[in-house]
This record gives structure tokens, sequence and C-alpha cells, in this order.
């Protein structure tokens, strides 16, 4: 399968079918006996024949529904099972955060640092997290060159606000407070920005109970060792199941020997991919791929096509209405994925509005848009904003959308027919850098989205 790396771990020259010659994963596989983590023997881990460094491929054939390995909660990694709980745990209210990450962040500190660890054989198989390669440690010239219009650089500047803000606001006084188990010298804001990357890149969080998911807030992140070794692909084989004594990996269809077994960390855009694991799949191998228009390039371009003042007035009215019926917001986007939107209501109910006659808008705003937003029947929005529904969306809906996706692909450095020869290219290709690769992989296939996306606003069938 083509696809770049997810991931770099070390790289030790390891042979593939024989653990015993790489000692770090046989210390960790012993490690996993020790805490009776059962692992099938119709697998094994490797680094050959994966699609990034270490994997996990199957030894002969894997049916569908069969438990590859299981994995006991008391194997799980976090806040709870670190030898600084107690501590933690006294702590918990100076330790909250918009993240929710702190907790589990500084038992990762204090675990990847201290040489007798109880989790050392598991840490161990990551030296260096800078080899993730996450966008967060591109220098920022080569991040805003390479990704410009991708929405990454904007997401990587929010991260890197975020993670200083939060290791000068609670880490550090926590580690000053406690300089028996944690040292300012040693467990710096470079490490502290690497465990992120690393939590990002690795770590999984326990899906709430449906009747839960509007009450609870999420699950805090932990890390799932075995679980975090496969790899990811849309087109996946296997699927972690949560259980009340353990964690299952399990296969959703049958593997044959020799493949690969491939987990899902959801149902990513690469463009997500990239930002959070440092990996995109090659396109078109990426069923979930989309590609975003912001909210605030739709009030943009509606507000150049404004012919008079009162126009501009009007559209100015309508998108505080959208605003404060919480449709729209300034850091919003309307998502595209490969056959049509993916944010049917937002992005129908905000055509609607800013396409509305003045006389119907103002009924629309004295009843606060709830009687027309609940006529709106949800199967109608989403098959209208289809690619089969959006060529018959009426002219000005498609002129609005059209001038938009248009507006949105200023925002990339180049057109997309250089990265369509580029990709072609196969020796030229060869040329470019991990991250060059990898930057043209996403831009292309967001471009390509949004050039079909407006090619169907310039068609139109009754």
């Amino acid at each position: 399968m083509a696809t770049d790396a997810k991931r770099s771990k070390q790289d030790n020259g390891a042979s593939a079918q024989n653990p015993g010659e790489d000692k770090t994963l046989q210390s960790f596989l012993s490690w996993c006996k020790e805490v009776r983590l059962e692992l099938s023997e119709k697998v094994y881990v490797s680094r050959e024949g994966t699609v990034a460094d270490y994997g996990m491929l199957a030894r002969e054939e894997i049916e569908e529904g069969e438990v590859i390995f299981s994995i006991p909660r008391a194997a799980l990694l976090n806040q709870s099972r670190t030898a600084i709980h107690s501590i933690l745990e006294k702590e918990e209210e100076s330790l909250k955060s918009q993240s929710g990450w702190v907790p589990l962040l500084l038992a990762l500190m204090f675990e990847y640092t201290n040489s007798k660890s109880h989790w050392s054989p598991y840490l161990s198989l990551w030296t260096d997290f800078r080899a993730l390669d996450h966008p967060m440690f591109w220098p920022k010239e080569e991040r805003e060159r390479l990704l410009q219009g991708t929405g990454v650089p904007e997401a990587v500047e929010n991260d890197l606000a975020n993670i200083l803000k939060e290791y000068n606001d609670i880490i550090l006084p926590f580690i000053q407070s406690h300089r028996e188990v944690l040292d300012p010298q040693k467990h710096t804001l470079e490490l502290y920005q690497s465990l992120v990357a690393f939590v990002m890149a690795y770590s999984f969080q326990e899906p709430l109970e449906e009747d839960e998911e509007d009450e609870k807030e999420p699950n805090p992140p932990m890390m799932v060792p075995m679980a975090d070794i496969l790899n990811h692909v849309a087109n996946h084989n296997a699927n972690l199941e949560f259980r009340t004594d353990s964690l299952k990996m399990v296969s959703v269809k049958r593997i044959k020997k020799g493949e690969e077994v491939f987990n899902t960390y959801g149902e990513l855009a690469n463009w997500q991919l990239l930002h959070m694991y440092g990996f995109v799949e090659s396109y078109p191998s990426n069923t979930n791929d989309s590609a975003d228009i912001q909210m605030a390039t739709v009030y943009k371009a509606a507000l150049q096509a404004a012919r008079t003042e009162s126009e501009r007035s009007l559209v100015v009215e309508k998108w505080d209405l959208l605003c404060q019926l919480d449709i729209v917001g300034e850091e919003g986007a309307f998502v595209f994925g490969q056959s049509g939107s993916l944010t049917d209501e937002e992005l129908y109910t905000s055509l609607k509005v800013l396409c509305m006659p003045v006389e119907q808008f103002k009924e629309f705003k004295e009843n606060e848009g709830w009687e027309e937003a609940e006529e709106d029947d949800e199967d109608e929005m989403a098959a209208a904003l289809s690619n089969d529904g959006i060529p018959k969306l009426s002219l000005p809906w498609r002129r609005l959308l059209g001038d938009s996706v248009a507006l949105t692909l200023q925002d990339y450095a180049d057109e997309l027919q250089p990265d369509k020869e580029l990709l072609g290219d196969r020796q030229a290709y060869g040329r470019l850098s991990s991250r060059e690769r990898l930057a043209l992989q996403l831009r292309y296939g967001q471009k390509v989205t949004l050039h079909q996306l407006l090619e169907l606003t310039r068609c139109h069938s009754v």
C-alpha cells in the first residue's frame, strides 16, 4: 500500500521476524507477558513489511471477529497507574486544564525520566519523541510554506500557544512544588512539548456511553501498550474494543497471512492525521479525507457580492443572526468530503439565510429562525448538499458557495496543476524531502475536493 510513514521510532537494525535481535522490542514483549497482555500466536511485531517502522503482521490467516490481543486494564498507563498517582490525586483541582491532558502528561514526564520505572520497557520504544516529526517540530517558515491553506499551520500555532500557557501556568508551578519527584532542569518545556506530541500520536480515549455523551466531559487520554504499535489506514482491518476488565483488538474482516494489521484512529482527514500523528495517507487512499471552507470565508464572499451599501448592511445583519443562533462562528468551518457536505445543517441554514430576500429575512428574524429551521428536514438538507444535489441548488446558493470555494483556493500557495504534475513525476517526487511529500499529498487531496466542488456549483441540473 502506498502511504507515507505514520511515525518513526528508534532504528537499531533489528531483524523483522526475530524480536530477539531487537533488545528493546524483546524487553517490551517480555514486559507484556509480565503484565498479562495476551498476544495471539497468529501475529508478530515487525519493522519490515509494515507501512511505518514497528507494526503488526499476520503470521497466519485471521478470521473476522478474532481477538488479536487482549490488554488488562492494569496494563494501561494513565494518571492512576503512575508512581506519583497520590500526588496527582491530591493536586487534582490545580491540574485542570482546557486540554484535560495535564495529569497524564505529568505522569509521563516522571515515568519517562525514571530509569527504574515500571513502564520503562514500554516507554523505551521511543528514545526521541522529535522523530515523530509532527508539524509542531517543523520550523515555522517551512510549516507555513509547505502547508499554507491546509489549516495545519493555524492548528499548530494554537497548540504551541496552549502548550506554553499550560506549562507556565500549571506544569512549572507543580514541578516547583514537588521537587522530590520532578526537576525543572530535567522536566522542561521542550520535554513537555514532545510528550504532547506523543500523547497526540499514541494515546486512546475510552468512548462515553451514548446516554452520557451530552452530560459528561470526554474521558481523559491513556496510553495503551501494544495497541499503539498498530498503524492506521482508513480501510482498516481491526478495531479496539473497550470492555469491563480489558481492551481487545478484534479483527473486523479477514486478514490474510503476511498482511499488516491496521487499527483506525477514527474517520480523520489527512490534515488531522498530519497535525495529530505526523503522517498522511497518499492520495486517494484516505476515504475520510476532506477540505474545509471557513465560515468566515462564506461571510466574506457574501459581502463581496453585495452591490450597494444597503445590501452589505443586510449581509451583516444576516450574519449576526446566524452567529446568535450558533449556526456559524469566527473559527468554524464547513467541511466537504468525497460525497459532499459533512456539515449539512450549518451550511444549508447559512446559504438559506444569506440568500434570503429582504421580506423573507424580516419574517425569519422575527421568529428568531426557529420555526423556519424546524421545517428543514435533515435528510433533505443532506441530499441538497451532496454531490448530486449541489448542481440542483438555486443560482444564488450555487453562486455564493462557488465564490466561497474560489476564495478558499486563493489561500493555497500554488494552483492544482503543478501539484498534479509533481505527483506524476516519480523522479521529481523522489527528490522531495519527507515533509515535502507529506505536504504535497495533503494539499493535493484538499485542492482536488475543492475543485470538484467548484465545478458542481457551475453546473445546473433541473
